[in-house]
C-alpha cells in the first residue's frame, strides 16, 4: 500500500468505501431499492481518542436495513476491517463506527500534497456551477467605514472559497443610485459646492451628511461650473450634482476596496432599472400581477408600533406570505415611488434572468429582518428555481488596547475602513475579519493585530510559513537540501521521493492528518458558504507545525534537521514543505499574503 498514492480527498476516498460497504450489505440483506445514502458522512471524531475518523451510516440507516443501529454497524465494521486503508474499528454509543486508519494513510496523503502543489484541496463539488454574489453594496453616499470592511472581506473571500471549490463566480456590487439617500447627498453636496465659492455655511443641517468628505465634490463641481449652479433652480442642479457626487463616491469607494485587494466583476446601478427607457422594476411588478402575486389591500399595523404612526391605506402588496414571509410587503409609496423592496425584486429578477440559479447576498447587520422577504421574492420570480442565502455580517467594535476608538474627523460620525487599512494593513484586516463567524459581533482592536505573539491569529499563521522557509533556508546553508525553487515544484517533487514512513512519532502523524484534513474543509466550508472556517483551519495547522518545532528544542531527535541522518531529514523538510504549501493555499483564498520571512 505504500508505494499506492492517497486520493487527493481522504474523506471523500474512506466515505466512498463506506457507501459501497453499506451498498453491498443492501444488496446481501434485501434492503428495499432506493437507499439514500447521501446522509452517510464520514468525519473527525469529537475526541481524538475515538480514532482518526468516524461514520453515522448505521444510525441513518437502521430503518431500511430493519436492523438496530449497533447490530448494522457491527456488520458495517466487519467489512472495514478488511479495508486496506483500516488499521482497527470499534462501535460506540448507539450505533457510530469509530475508524483509526494505518499509519501509511498519512504519509501517502502527504505525497498528495507534495504532488499537487498549490492545487492540493480544491475540489469540483461546485460542478461549474454559476453563482452570483452580492457584497459590500454600501450606500454610494460617503466613504466605506468598518462596518462596510467586514461584509466586503467576508463577501470576497467568499468569492475565492467558491471558485476554488469550482463554482463559476460572479462578484457584484449593487449600487443604490435611486431614491431619497441619494437627493440627500446630492444637498449635501451642493451644500459644499456653495462653501467651495467661498460661502460661508456654517453649521451643516440636520438630515444632511455632514462630514468633510464631501468638499471635494463641492470643489470639482465650482471648478467645473463655477457660479452656474447657484442660478438654477433645485430641479435642474440636483441631477447634475447628484451624478457628480455619486461618480466620486463610488470613484473612492472602489479605491477603499482596492486597498483590501478587492474588486467586483459587476457593478449594477439600481436607477438603471428604472430610468432606461425600460422600466424593470414596473415590469417586474407587472409580472407578479400576472401571476397572482401582486394585490392591492391593507395590511394590519406593525406589532410594537403606536398606531398614530401607522398609516391605514389601501396599497400595492406584494403577496410575500405565499412564499414563507411572516408579512405581506408594500411595493410602492404613498408619493407613487417604489420602495427599497419593489427594486430589490427586479433587481434579483435581473440575476435569474442572467443565468443565475445560485444567489448570495451578504447583508449588513441592520437587514436581519430583510431576509425571508428577499427570499420569498426570489421563489416568486423564478418560480422555485432559483434558491437565495443570505449571510448577515454582524457589526464590528473597533478598539485600541481594549479602548474603543473614536470617530473619525473627515467622517464625522465614524471610522473609515481606509484609516484601519493604512494603520494595520490589508493581511490583518482580512484575516482577523474573517476570524469570527459572520454572524457573531467582532472585537477588532487595532492594537492587537499588529502584536507579534500567538495571539495575534494573523501573525501566528503568517509565521507558521515563514519559519517553513526559514527551515529550507537552514537546510540549504548546511547542505542537506538542494537549492531548488518551488515555484516551478521543483523542491515538492524532490521532497516526495523521500522515506515518508520514517515520520513515525505521533506529533508528526497529528500533523499529517491536519493536512489531509485540508480538502474536507474547503469542501465543507463551500457548501456551507463559511470561509471563517478556513482561518480557523489555518490557525490550527500553524499551531500544530509550531508545537513540533518548540518539541525539537527539547528533543533533539525530533528537530527538522538530523545532520547525521539524512533520510529523517529529507523526510521532515518534506513535511515542512506540506505545511507551506497548504498555509499558502489557504491564505491565498483568504486573500493573505504568506510571507517567506517576518520582519
Amino acid at each position: 500500500m505504500a508505494d499506492k498514492p492517497a486520493s487527493p480527498h481522504l474523506f471523500a476516498d474512506v466515505l466512498a468505501r463506506v457507501h459501497a460497504i453499506c451498498a453491498a450489505l443492501a444488496t446481501e440483506d434485501n434492503w428495499p431499492g432506493g437507499i439514500e445514502l447521501s446522509r452517510v458522512v464520514v468525519e473527525p471524531p469529537r475526541e481524538a481518542s475515538h480514532g482518526d475518523m468516524a461514520t453515522n451510516a448505521a444510525m441513518v440507516l437502521a430503518k431500511e436495513a430493519k436492523a438496530k443501529p449497533r447490530d448494522l454497524a457491527e456488520k458495517i465494521s466487519a467489512k472495514l476491517r478488511a479495508d486496506e486503508l483500516v488499521a482497527s474499528v470499534e462501535v460506540a454509543g448507539p450505533g457510530f463506527v469509530n475508524l483509526t486508519l494505518k499509519p501509511t494513510v498519512w504519509t501517502d496523503a502527504l505525497r498528495v500534497v507534495l504532488r499537487e502543489g498549490a492545487a492540493y484541496g480544491q475540489t469540483a463539488v461546485g460542478g461549474n456551477e454559476k453563482v452570483n454574489v452580492e457584497y459590500v453594496s454600501a450606500n454610494p453616499t460617503g466613504p466605506m467605514h468598518v462596518g462596510h470592511c467586514r461584509g466586503a472581506v467576508f463577501g470576497d473571500a467568499l468569492c475565492s472559497l467558491l471558485q476554488f471549490a469550482g463554482f463559476d463566480v460572479i462578484r457584484e456590487y449593487y449600487i443604490n443610485d435611486a431614491g431619497a439617500q441619494v437627493d440627500v447627498l446630492a444637498r449635501s453636496a451642493y451644500l459644499r459646492y456653495r462653501e467651495a465659492l467661498g460661502e460661508d455655511i456654517g453649521a451643516i443641517p440636520e438630515g444632511l451628511y455632514p462630514g468633510d468628505y464631501l468638499k471635494p465634490v463641492g470643489q470639482a463641481l465650482a471648478k467645473e461650473y463655477g457660479d452656474k449652479l447657484r442660478s438654477m433652480r433645485e430641479a435642474a442642479w440636483l441631477p447634475i450634482v447628484r451624478d457628480k457626487a455619486i461618480a466620486m463616491m463610488m470613484a473612492e469607494i472602489k479605491d477603499d476596496l482596492a486597498a483590501l485587494n478587492i474588486k467586483h466583476d459587476v457593478f449594477f446601478s439600481e436607477r438603471s432599472l428604472i430610468e432606461t427607457g425600460n422600466n424593470k422594476v414596473a415590469e417586474t411588478i407587472d409580472f407578479l400581477r400576472d401571476k397572482g402575486d401582486i394585490y392591492d389591500g391593507r395590511l394590519p399595523p406593525p406589532k410594537g408600533k403606536p398606531v398614530e404612526d401607522y398609516e391605514d391605506r389601501e396599497q400595492t402588496l406584494f403577496r410575500a406570505t405565499a412564499y414563507g414571509d411572516d408579512v405581506d410587503r408594500p411595493l410602492i409609496k404613498s408619493d407613487g415611488s417604489y420602495t427599497y423592496f419593489a427594486s430589490d425584486i427586479a433587481n434579483h429578477r435581473n440575476k435569474f434572468e442572467r443565468g443565475f440559479n445560485n444567489l448570495i447576498d451578504v447583508f449588513g447587520a441592520d437587514h436581519g429582518g430583510y431576509v425571508k422577504r428577499m427570499q420569498a421574492a426570489v421563489k416568486a420570480v423564478s418560480a422555485g428555481k432559483a434558491e437565495l442565502d443570505v449571510k448577515i455580517v454582524q457589526l464590528v467594535r473597533l478598539l485600541r488596547n481594549g479602548e474603543p476608538v473614536k470617530m473619525s474627523k473627515r467622517a464625522g460620525e465614524f471610522v473609515t475602513l481606509r484609516e484601519v487599512v493604512d494603520e494595520v494593513g490589508s493581511d490583518a484586516v482580512r484575516f482577523m475579519m474573517l476570524f469570527r463567524k459572520n454572524d457573531a459581533v467582532l472585537d477588532f482592536d487595532l492594537a492587537k493585530v499588529i502584536e507579534q505573539t500567538k495571539d495575534n491569529a494573523v501573525f501566528y499563521v503568517q509565521y507558521g510559513h515563514a519559519r517553513g522557509h526559514s527551515v529550507f533556508r537552514n537546510a540549504r546553508q548546511q547542505g542537506v537540501l538542494p537549492d531548488l525553487p518551488d515555484e516551478d515544484g521543483a523542491r515538492r517533487k524532490y521532497l516526495a521521493d523521500a522515506a515518508l514512513e520514517r515520520l513515525s512519532d505521533p506529533s508528526e502523524l497529528s500533523l499529517l492528518k491536519q493536512l489531509a484534513l485540508y480538502p474536507r474543509m474547503i469542501e465543507a466550508a463551500a457548501v456551507a458558504h463559511e470561509p471563517h472556517r478556513i482561518a480557523f483551519y489555518l490557525y490550527d495547522l500553524a499551531s500544530e507545525f509550531h508545537a513540533l518545532w518548540n518539541k525539537g528544542g527539547d528533543l533533539p531527535y525530533l528537530r527538522f534537521i538530523i545532520n547525521n541522518d539524512a533520510e529523517i531529514t529529507r523526510a521532515r523538510l518534506a513535511m515542512v514543505q506540506g505545511v507551506v504549501s497548504v498555509l499558502a493555499s489557504g491564505l491565498a483564498v483568504l486573500g493573505v499574503q504568506a510571507p517567506t520571512e517576518m520582519r
